[in-house]
């Protein structure tokens, strides 16, 4: 994967990891090179491509990342949207737009997904019988066949 390094990698799967420790919450993330559309848009038909919207409690999380464009998103499934404010993934986006700013984009997600945790543990704990639902990889959508 061109845009990180195995350890920024293995670095993001295990902040995922950690993050979901948090919440029932599914996060997961998708990169790409370009996105010729909206990155809301884009992202919207990866999480539904992604089967996403499949968690139980509906309350998936997909951060999206088209790197060459400098476009990304925050999307959240039904459950989450339901219950949390109309702002609720401001402060992320603003937190993960400063490190892709100064080019770090792996600080960047890992700002975004710790943050997403955090922010999902209010609304959606960890029960004791919870299930690692999702795979925590990073998905490369330049690579990924449907």
């Amino acid at each position: 994967m061109a845009i990180f390094t195995e350890e920024e990698q293995d670095l993001i799967a295990a902040t995922i990891a950690e993050a979901e420790k948090l919440t029932s919450g599914e996060i997961r993330i998708a990169i790409e090179k370009h996105c010729k559309t909206d990155a809301f848009d884009r992202a919207t038909e990866y999480f539904f491509k992604l089967d996403m919207d499949k968690t139980s409690e509906k309350n998936g999380v997909l951060i999206y990342l088209a790197y060459i464009d400098h476009k990304f998103a925050i999307i959240g499934d039904s459950g989450i949207n339901r219950v949390v404010p109309e702002d609720f993934w401001e402060t992320t986006q603003v937190a993960m737009k400063a490190h892709f700013a100064s080019g770090s984009y792996a600080s960047g997600i890992i700002a975004g997904v710790t943050l997403a945790g955090e922010k999902l543990a209010a609304y959606f704990p960890t029960a004791h019988d919870d299930v690692n639902e999702l795979p925590d990889d990073i998905i490369d959508m330049d690579k990924h066949k449907f």
